[in-house]
Parts: structure tokens; C-alpha cells; sequence
């Protein structure tokens, strides 16, 4: 189990790592290549000066004449130089003539500053640039990367210039570097430095990326085990909703599901509770009453008066088992409307006088109803029939003895609007909002008159949207409670 919950969270956390240290050896390798274009590029500045400085230096000489004069002194001068310059930037400054042959270099000289072999130089003489390399030499500095064709065994960077005496060429200033040992002393340093804040990148940003990650995966684990729990039934806990964003909204979806989900499911325990009571009652009733008969328990004379009994309650299981099939078919959007035109204040009118016996019963007294004036509309008959009489159901029900029942019906701006008023102890009012809703019932002791699973006024509210109307419900405790719906006078088609 802990690993399911932490898979996401490693697979986010390695991918955010991953990619991290994909960008940082990106940025190495991007990196050490500007560093060792900016090296070369520097050495290579440093080397053409210092070439220029040296053939001018060798220019000078020769028009003065000095070079001739004073040779030995001036070859001192020049090794003399070229060492220092050599040492200086760690490069081999040495000056050959038009032939190639090496000349001058810093290794001419003796510790103690006297010129060696009568000015050959032990490493140097058998040095001799190659006359490709000479004939590529122009008037500007000739600069390559190169090994001298062969003369050094590692990649070096080139760099000469022209000594010219008098419009003539007569020699060659060279100066090399060596690029592997020159560069990797300046790449070593770069690359200490770019480990460092590397590591203290890398080390800081994935604590920030699983911090971040954690706070990301941390709520879809709870939803995850949330869900189990809905699954499984248990549908009292909820979510904390951590922001507004798109987690919170996701949170905020889950716990809305929850409570819609936990309300349905007590609605639907209510449902089997009510159905089973409704069921179980008519049910003992009549097979108390027929096997009373049978065995001779209820004497002849009075078996018509309970058979009647038992009619009432098998026509009262008959409208409970109607009323299921009608949710049945309006939940699955298989209830249609027969579409025709109809008196609904004759529809009132007729309604009542099924109702007659009781509202006789109850002396309870009718105002309005002859009063109504003939209104035609255009609706499924068989289902306002049905609204009709749960309605006039419930006010005749719930009439007080002696009570009054209001009844109205008007046309107004193409719709036709009904209500239905009775005295009554009336609805509490944080119940008026639910008696709408599947399987409620206001009275829970099933005393009295009230009976039903809590279907009826969920089914009027159904075919009253249906029908493109609206219906509601207002109550005034101890005194009286009215129901209102209009619907269109004309179907739209």
C-alpha cells in the first residue's frame, strides 16, 4: 500500500530530478565550450601582440644596423627577450628564417646569460617549419590550430608574423601553446567552481522540487484513499481543500460528490425503510382480514366491511407500485408526453368529487373552486392529472377537521398558474426546501392519515419541469401550507 502511494510521487520526483540534472549538463557542456572558446580566443590575442612586438623588435635591428654590427650582442638582446616573453605566457617564442630553419629561441641562453653552441640551440636546431606553413604566412598574423605538421606531438596553437626589412621578408616570428596543457588547468578551475554551484543547485532544488511534489501528491493520495472509502460505502469524511487552484477545485468536486452521494444513500436507506413499512402494513392488514374470513375468525355479516378494508389497502400497494414505475421511468428519461389540449379547471373539478367522501368526512370546506373559469392548455394530460391530484391528495390529507382548502387557477403572460392552499399545522420551515426530494417525508410517525413512500411530490415536481414549469411550496406553521406551479399554455414544439 505505502508503495502504490509512493510510486507517484518517486515517478514526479525522479522525472523533476532527471530533467534538472539533464539541464545542468546541458549547461557543463555549453559552458566549457564558451570557456574554451574564451581561452583560445585570448591566448590567441596574447600570442598575435606579442609575435608583432617581437618582429618589430627584429625590424628595428636589422635597419639599424645593429644586427651586423654587434651580432653576438644583438642575438643576446633577442634570446634574452624571447625568454622572458616565453616565460611570460607560458609559450615558445622562438624566430626562424625564410627557409624555415630556427634562428633564435629562448633556449639560447645559459643560466648564467651566455649564448650556448655559437647560437645553436640544442632543442630548437632541429626544428624546420615546413615550407607549406611559410608560403600560407601573409601579411597579417597567421594563426591555426596545429601540431607544426609533426614538429610537436600534441595540438598546439600556432601564431607567426612576418618580419619585413626593408619591403623584404627575411624571417619568421612563431609562437606556440599548447592547448591540452594550457587549457586544462584554466578548464580545471572553471569546472571546480561549476561542481559547487552545481551540487548546491541540485541539492537545493530537489528538496524545493520533493517539497513541491509532496504538496502535489500529498492531496491525490487522501482523494485516492477517499474514494476507496466512497467505494466501499462510508461517505462521512471530507477533504480539507488546501488552495483555489486546480487540486481545490478537485477537492472541493469530491467532497460535493460526497455529500450528494451520502444524501442519496440515506435517501435511498429512507426508501427501502418506507417502502418496506408501506409494503409490510397493507400486506399484514389483508392477510390478517382474508384469513379471518377463511377460518371463521370475522363473522359474516361483517366480511364486506373488512374485504372493503382489504380493497383500500391492495388499490393503496396498486399506487405505490405506479408511483415507483413512474420514478423508475422519469430517472431514465423514458417518461414522454402524450401532448393535447384540455380544460385544467374542469380537470380540478373532477379531481375533488373523487375526493368528495372524505372531504365530507373531514367537513372540510372548498373555497374557489366555483369560481374557476375554463382555461385550456396544451400538456400530457394523464401527468398534470397525476400533479393534480397528489396535490389535492396531500391538502385533503393534511386538512385540519373543519379546515379549508383554497383553490385558484389564472392565466398569466401565456402561462397558466394553480395553486392549492389548506389549512393545516403546517411544514417546519427548514423542511419546506427537502419535501421535494426523493423518499422525503415531512411526518416520520406514520400516524394518522399520512401515508406514502415520499414519492408523490418528487413525481409533481418532475412533470412539472417536463412540462417546462416550476412549482413551489410555502408553509406558515399552525396555520396553513400552499403549493403553486405554473406550466407554459402552449407547448413549444
Amino acid at each position: 500500500m505505502d508503495e502504490k502511494k509512493g510510486s507517484l510521487l518517486k515517478k514526479y520526483f525522479v522525472a523533476s530530478v532527471s530533467i534538472l540534472l539533464a539541464s545542468v549538463l546541458i549547461m557543463g557542456i555549453s559552458l566549457m565550450s564558451f570557456v574554451a572558446d574564451y581561452w583560445t580566443n585570448g591566448n590567441v590575442s596574447m600570442l598575435k601582440d606579442n609575435v608583432k612586438t617581437v618582429a618589430k623588435t627584429t625590424q628595428d635591428l636589422f635597419e639599424s644596423g645593429r644586427m651586423e654590427e654587434d651580432n653576438e650582442t644583438s642575438v643576446f638582446i633577442m634570446s634574452n627577450m624571447l625568454s622572458i616573453m616565453s616565460s611570460a605566457i607560458e609559450a615558445d617564442v622562438f624566430v626562424c628564417d625564410i627557409d624555415g630553419q630556427i634562428i633564435l629561441c629562448k633556449d639560447l641562453l645559459t643560466t648564467d646569460m651566455k649564448i650556448i653552441n655559437g647560437g645553436n640551440c640544442e632543442i630548437h636546431y632541429g626544428y624546420k617549419i615546413s615550407p607549406h606553413i611559410i608560403e600560407n604566412i601573409g601579411e597579417e598574423s597567421y594563426y591555426k590550430m596545429d601540431t607544426l605538421e609533426g614538429l610537436y606531438d600534441e595540438l598546439h596553437i600556432i601564431v607567426s608574423e612576418r618580419i619585413i626589412v626593408n619591403g623584404s621578408t627575411i624571417g619568421y616570428v612563431f609562437a606556440t601553446q599548447p592547448v591540452v596543457e594550457g587549457l586544462r588547468p584554466f578548464i580545471n578551475g572553471m569546472l571546480r567552481l561549476f561542481a559547487l554551484a552545481a551540487l548546491i543547485t541540485i541539492v537545493l532544488t530537489s528538496a524545493v522540487v520533493y517539497a513541491f511534489t509532496y504538496s502535489i501528491t500529498k492531496p491525490l493520495q487522501e482523494m485516492s484513499k477517499m474514494t476507496k472509502n466512497y467505494a466501499n460505502g462510508d461517505f462521512s469524511q471530507r477533504l480539507v481543500v488546501p488552495n483555489n487552484d486546480e487540486l481545490g477545485e478537485l477537492a472541493s468536486g469530491l467532497n460535493a460528490m460526497a455529500q450528494s452521494l451520502a444524501a442519496l444513500e440515506s435517501s435511498r436507506r429512507s426508501f427501502v425503510a418506507n417502502v418496506s413499512h408501506e409494503l409490510k402494513t397493507p400486506m399484514t392488514t389483508i392477510s390478517g382480514f382474508i384469513d379471518g374470513i377463511l377460518d371463521g375468525t370475522i363473522p359474516p355479516e361483517k366480511q364486506d366491511y373488512y374485504l372493503k378494508i382489504v380493497s383500500d389497502e391492495v388499490k393503496r400497494l396498486s399506487r405505490l407500485v405506479v408511483s415507483m414505475l413512474n420514478l423508475s421511468k422519469v430517472e431514465a428519461g423514458e417518461l414522454t408526453l402524450q401532448v393535447n389540449k384540455f380544460d385544467i379547471s374542469q380537470m380540478f373539478f373532477n379531481i375533488f368529487i373523487t375526493f368528495e367522501q372524505h372531504i365530507e368526512k373531514k367537513h372540510i370546506m372548498i373555497e374557489g373552486l366555483s369560481e374557476l373559469q375554463s382555461i385550456y392548455v396544451e400538456a400530457d394530460e394523464d401527468m398534470i392529472h397525476q400533479v393534480i391530484y397528489n396535490l389535492v391528495d396531500n391538502a385533503v390529507k393534511f386538512t385540519d377537521e373543519g379546515g379549508k382548502i383554497c383553490v385558484s387557477v389564472a392565466l398569466e403572460n401565456d402561462r397558466v398558474i394553480a395553486g392549492i392552499r389548506n389549512t393545516s399545522q403546517g411544514i417546519p420551515s427548514d423542511e419546506v426546501s427537502k419535501i421535494f426530494e426523493r423518499f422525503y417525508k415531512v411526518d416520520k410517525s406514520r400516524s394518522g392519515d399520512v401515508k406514502g413512500a415520499g414519492l408523490g411530490l418528487y413525481l409533481t415536481k418532475s412533470i412539472v419541469k417536463m412540462h417546462g414549469g416550476q412549482i413551489a411550496a410555502r408553509s406558515k406553521q399552525d396555520e396553513y401550507t400552499e403549493f403553486i406551479f405554473w406550466i407554459p399554455k402552449k407547448r413549444e414544439k
